[in-house]
C-alpha cells in the first residue's frame, strides 16, 4: 500500500511540472547575453566555499571539545 501512495504522489509530481508551460526566463537570459550569469554563478561558489569551510572548522572544534571530555 505505501509503494502505490508513492507511485500515485510521484505520478501526480510529474503531471503538474509536465502541465506548466515552458515560458523562458528574461532575466536568466539577459544575465547571459550581458556575461553578468558568471559573476552570479561566482558569488554563489564563493558563498557555498565560505559556508563548507566555516561548517568544517565548526566539526574540528567540536572534535577537539569532545576528546578533551
Amino acid at each position: 500500500m505505501k509503494k502505490f501512495l508513492t507511485l500515485i504522489l510521484l505520478l501526480v509530481s510529474f503531471l503538474t511540472t509536465y502541465a506548466q508551460q515552458s515560458n523562458t526566463v528574461e532575466m536568466a537570459d539577459a544575465f547571459r547575453s550581458s556575461g553578468k550569469i558568471y559573476v552570479v554563478i561566482a558569488t554563489i561558489v564563493i558563498i557555498f566555499i565560505g559556508l563548507a569551510i566555516y561548517l568544517f572548522s565548526i566539526d574540528r572544534r567540536l572534535k577537539k571539545i569532545e576528546k578533551e571530555k
